[in-house]
């Protein structure tokens, strides 16, 4: 743990010349104190290093040494895949191996790339989760990636609707969408394709069972052809519906998967400058409650009992708002 230590150390020195002492200990989660001792040990191997001391002071290496320590570990390598995702990363147990990895990587870098990566990740950071939710645990995560990653089998107890059941399954992927975790396994006797919520997951147990990879395989192509399966196969029922041009904005908090694409076949402003275009959602009731948040910026259209809904409810908010008790 220690030479590990060390080699960071050494890394980080080669990386941002001059740090305080105070900024190696945070780095590396230890105290000031760890730090003079591990620049004791470096001095005495042989290490060019030195402490200057008083105000602007710090650790730094002697101009122009540089460490040929950079190798990247298998972990690190993998961990590399990840690097714009330290969120993922760190889910998935390699948050410290990404950070070993890119501080490897920034030593083994000239000075000029060296500063232009820096300068990338300080202006562009992705934040895959969408707003307004909270990180679903996900504690099983870890195992599973390792199941994935060493092709084996498990068996999991799985959270439905309507209880728990226990499946043994293939792991062959995880996929991250919009900050939920999904994997994609190989499942029951037919071997069929099945996705599974990670944050529903209630248990894992890996078995001694190598896990049967079809070699035709491909996560990325199989998720964009379950995605397009999906919305083929989402059933929806119509309802027409005019909205103010200016607020057409409005579609992207309805039912509809697809919103952007109704939006697309909207007509022409009519002489009020409300536009007409058709919305799907899972049931008329759905669409019944979902369309009450717009109020009067939005009106139903067809089909009529939609239509009748929205307008019986609408009454009964004026009733209820109106007949307010002394």
């Amino acid at each position: 743990m220690r030479a590990s230590r060390l080699v960071q150390l050494l890394l980080l020195l080669q990386t941002n010349g001059k740090m305080t002492a105070a900024r190696l200990a945070d780095e590396l989660e230890v105290s000031v104190r760890t730090i003079y001792r591990d620049i004791e040990a470096l001095s005495g191997a042989g290490v060019p290093i030195y402490a200057e001391p008083g105000p602007g002071g710090g650790v730094r290496l002697v101009d122009g040494y540089r460490t040929r320590l950079t190798g990247l570990t298998a972990e690190e390598a993998e961990a590399l895949a990840l690097s714009g995702l330290p969120g993922a990363a760190s889910e998935l147990g390699l948050g410290t191996v990404l950070a070993a990895a890119q501080l490897k990587v920034d030593a083994a870098l000239p000075p000029e790339l060296r500063s232009r990566a820096v300068r990338m990740r300080e202006r562009f950071h992705l934040d895959a989760p969408g707003w307004f939710r909270r990180d679903e645990p996900v504690p099983h995560l870890a195992a599973l990636s390792r199941a994935v990653w060493e092709e084996q089998r498990v068996e999991i107890r799985y959270q439905k609707r309507d209880g728990e059941v226990s499946r043994v399954l293939d792991p062959l992927g995880l996929v991250l969408k919009a900050g939920v975790w999904y994997l994609v396994a190989l499942s029951g006797r037919t071997r069929s394709y099945r996705t599974f919520r990670v944050g529903r997951v209630r248990s894992v147990k890996l078995l001694d069972q190598v896990c049967e990879r079809p070699p035709e395989f491909d996560l990325a192509r199989h998720w964009a052809e379950a995605q397009e399966g999906f919305l083929d196969s989402w059933e929806t029922v119509p309802v027409r519906v005019r909205v103010q041009e200016n607020l057409a904005w409005l579609v992207r908090h309805v039912q509809d998967p697809r919103s952007a694409e109704s939006l697309a076949t909207a007509t022409e402003p009519d002489a009020e400058g409300w536009i007409t275009f058709t919305l799907q959602f899972q049931s008329y009731e759905v669409a019944g409650y979902d369309l009450m948040r717009f109020g009067g910026d939005l009106e139903v259209l067809e089909p009529a009992e939609v239509r009748q809904a929205v307008a019986d409810r609408a009454a009964s908010t004026v009733a209820r708002y109106t007949d307010v008790p002394a």
